[in-house]
């Protein structure tokens, strides 16, 4: 599942974002990041970790209407191991998450409240995750853009949440290499990767995969399946027949087939699914482990390699 090399995905203005974020940080009080419900691992970005060091961090677990209701419990619990971090399930109804992510700041840095003095509150989230319409419902306002497309907001943006609350956004941010390759896949499905960026057959091939082990009673019902074939090849030849995607000769159209899968994933329309546990999160950071270890050996072969070309270079010319 290598598609490190097929996803373009780091735009001059999510690095622009990065250095800001970088100078802003040390004034912050707390961090908001808002990760999608449904990958929390795979949208959670590795730069938060790095950047914010001992600050408090609250997860934002976003479209969690669209996501497994146990396994949201189950990454809440997980997730709240690390110290001083709070998450939060969070649907299409924002107002009680709302009035949640407000006490829990004041409760953070309950010295400020009333003081006359901010609670300085960065948010973060990755494109296309819903950043923009919790600003709105913590604003009261409509302040941020919002949009299905990933990347609409490109500036940072200063919001006033209330007397003791001050909100810094940022524009959706990824990171410049994704490590893990899975992530890449759960991301462009999801929808956190423009559709122009990634092969989409590749992507909806490996999440069909994952959907016949993990939710066959969801396809089944909704793709009128008796019997779920084990391959994703025979599924999307299955479903494409049932659903009359059909081209000249009889041949199925499997492309549309496989567009229609990411699509009514995307909606909701085949059920409330989660693309990862954290069971599989523990076991894939033993792959990224021995990726970067792969990674960093070929590096230092590299300049194993450059060094013997300098040194013969310098004894041919003695």
């Amino acid at each position: 599942m290598n598609n490190q090399q097929s996803i373009q995905w780091f735009p001059g203005h999510m690095n622009k974002a990065r250095n800001e974020i970088k100078d802003v940080l040390p004034s912050i009080d707390i961090v908001i990041e808002v990760i999608d419900a449904r990958i929390p691992y795979s949208s959670e970005n590795p730069m938060v970790t790095e950047l914010r060091g001992q600050k408090p961090v609250i997860k934002i677990l976003n479209k969690s209407d669209l996501a497994d209701p146990e396994i949201t419990q189950a990454w809440i619990a997980h997730l709240e191991q690390t110290q001083d971090t709070k998450a939060l399930a969070c649907d299409d109804n924002k107002a009680s998450v709302v009035k949640q992510i407000v006490q829990l700041c004041k409760q953070f840095k309950a010295n400020k409240v009333g003081t006359g003095q901010k609670i300085r509150v960065l948010i973060m989230g990755i494109p296309n995750v819903g950043k923009s319409s919790l600003i709105n419902s913590l604003a009261g306002r409509a302040i941020a853009k919002t949009g299905d497309e990933p990347a609409v907001t490109k500036t940072q943006q200063l919001i006033k949440i209330d007397e003791d609350i001050m909100l810094y956004d940022t524009p959706g941010m990824l990171w410049p290499k994704i490590e893990n390759p899975n992530s890449g896949v759960r991301l462009a499905a999801t929808g956190g990767i423009k559709d122009t960026a990634f092969d989409f057959i590749d992507v909806a091939s490996h999440t069909a995969e994952y959907l016949i082990q993990a939710y066959p009673e969801l396809l089944k019902s909704r793709y009128q399946i008796e019997q779920l074939p084990a391959t994703d090849w025979e599924f999307i030849e299955l479903a494409a027949r049932k659903r009359g995607f059909l081209k000249k000769g009889g041949y199925v159209d499997s492309e549309r087939m496989y567009e229609i899968l990411i699509n009514e994933l995307r909606s909701g329309k085949i059920g409330r699914i989660s693309l990862e546990t954290p069971a599989m999160q523990a076991s894939e950071q033993v792959l990224v482990e021995k990726l970067r270890a792969k990674a960093e050996a070929k590096k230092q072969a590299k300049l194993e390699q450059k060094r013997l070309r300098k040194l013969r270079a310098r004894k041919n010319r003695g």
